[in-house]
């Protein structure tokens, strides 16, 4: 074991050791101390499910990348590991950025990952170089590969950056091939996905462009996920600086490419797009292929546009969002809690055709930061919108708002607490044409997770409300109708 490596695992142990479980969330994944961002590795290994995560554990601000590590039987309950990776090499010192994990057939458990090491440009600037790098463990502990990087810039397509190539995403063709869709940025500026393929996983050829940006959405593509639901394959990736155009919001959002791809030429054909979550907060997912078949995501439940919303002092920066299981309809990416979370429900309490008007109604049994929360808002023919107060009282609250004639869902966390001027409102076009709107509100202490109309679409927002503003509330604009069940959670 490296130096670095041994000097983050010494310095996490003490860290953590500090943070109370009643200052972490009751069921999001947060760093074991300091800052995560996007999820790596996600996969199946061992009987467990292992969830990397961009790590600095030495502050609650993005800094030299390392691994961390947490494995969890249901997706719920995680278990932290110590960190994986640490910068320790010559090719990574500067760091481990976003990858991918995939287990050998002689049972070992292979990371991919994005080695990044900067060098002086001549007008004094430094840039990154940017390479794929391996690491093969036990599940806990894990050796760099001899050989790294394994793919470099001499593999590179012309014209594409070596400053801007990483996050690979690893799996297995039908024939027994591993294949590997790594982010790259071409001539035009914008991004693309490069497919590599490799007869053992270690030695890597290019073989071609999966599929091309063209400027349509942002510039630069993050963190691609790729993989087969039903008889469609879907490409996931994360645009840096998207203009707002129809459903896709301003800045680092996501995306969701469906369509159809060619095993033998490596050709994927889009047929349909979409934003994968319309909040403020969700980057980066990785997903994994459960046991039983289901496909389950998980993304930093965060933005970069937004990090500042984390105090200084802070105990940790950074957390994932609730497992999600995703899933084809009508040609679009739909998703929901997984069945797993399904499972922590208890308690339900319910009130069917409640009549809301301009007196703001709120029911005894219905308050609280950890819950589960189903509504169902039937408006009439004159109402203009409807909203649900969530983390409330005197002085906080984060506000979901329905105004119907423009179809629209608004989050509004502006008086949640922060104290930074940063993206506080965010619009969904809700794609649905009933004038009938059911959400699904999953709370957390510091988190909203938002599925509209059984999954159809998805709306997440970070907030860092103090825990005492537990009030829900609801008011129309008119009269509407309310249905409502919601639930405590075992956590």
């Amino acid at each position: 074991m490296s130096e670095l490596l041994q000097k983050a695992r010494n310095y996490e142990s003490k860290a953590a050791a500090s943070i109370a479980a009643k200052d972490r969330p009751a069921f999001h994944l947060t760093p074991l101390c300091g800052w995560m961002n996007d999820p790596n590795g996600f996969s199946y290994y061992d009987g467990k499910y292992h969830l990397f995560y961009q790590y600095n554990p030495y502050d609650i601000h993005w800094n030299t990348m390392h691994w961390g590590h947490a494995v969890s039987s249901d997706l719920l309950h995680w278990e932290y590991l110590p960190a994986a990776l640490a910068p320790d090499e010559s090719y990574d010192c500067n760091g481990c950025f976003s990858g991918s994990a995939i287990e050998l057939s002689d049972k070992t458990h292979l990371l991919i990952y994005t080695g990044v090491k900067q060098y002086k440009l001549p007008d004094g600037s430094l840039r990154d170089a940017q390479v794929q790098c391996l690491a093969v463990g036990d599940g806990q502990n894990y050796r760099k590969y001899e050989k790294n990087p394994v793919i470099d810039a001499s593999k590179l397509p012309e014209g594409a950056s070596k400053a801007d190539f990483r996050d690979p995403r690893i799996w297995q063709l039908s024939d027994g091939r591993f294949c590997c869709a790594v982010a790259s940025r071409p001539s035009d500026g914008s991004g693309q996905i490069l497919l590599y393929v490799s007869s053992d996983g270690f030695d890597w050829t290019f073989w071609t462009v999966l599929d091309s940006n063209k400027n349509r959405f942002g510039k630069m593509w993050e963190c691609p996920d790729f993989f087969k639901l039903g008889e469609k394959y879907l490409l996931l990736v994360s645009p840096q600086d998207m203009l707002a155009e129809g459903e896709f919001n301003n800045g680092n959002g996501t995306l969701c490419l469906i369509g159809t791809f060619d095993e033998k030429t490596g050709k994927f054909c889009e047929e349909g797009k979409q934003i994968i979550d319309g909040g403020m907060d969700f980057y980066a997912p990785q997903s994994v292929q459960t046991p039983d078949g289901r496909r389950i995501m998980i993304g930093w439940l965060q933005n970069w546009d937004t990090c500042s919303i984390r105090e200084a002092g802070s105990p940790w920066a950074g957390q994932m969002s609730v497992p999600r299981e995703v899933f084809v309809k009508n040609g679009r990416m739909w998703q929901k809690p997984a069945v797993e979370f399904d499972n922590l429900r208890k308690d339900e309490v319910s009130f069917n055709n409640v009549s809301l008007d301009s007196n703001r109604m709120s029911f005894d049994e219905v308050k609280g930061r950890v819950l589960d929360m189903e509504v169902k808002i039937t408006p009439d023919a004159d109402c203009y919108s409807c909203t649900v107060r969530l983390a409330e009282d005197k002085n906080f609250h984060t506000d979901l708002i329905y105004r119907i004639h423009e179809h629209t869902l608004t989050i509004d966390r502006r008086y949640s607490g922060t104290r930074r001027a940063l993206m506080h409102t965010q619009v969904c076009k809700i794609l649905n044409d009933s004038k009938d709107l059911n959400l699904r509100i999953v709370l957390d202490k510091n988190s909203i997770e938002i599925f509209l109309n059984g999954g159809e679409q998805a709306m997440t927002c970070a907030i860092y409300t103090p825990q005492e503003a537990e009030g829900i509330s609801f008011i129309a604009d008119g009269k509407a109708c309310l249905g409502l069940k919601k639930y405590s959670l075992k956590v």
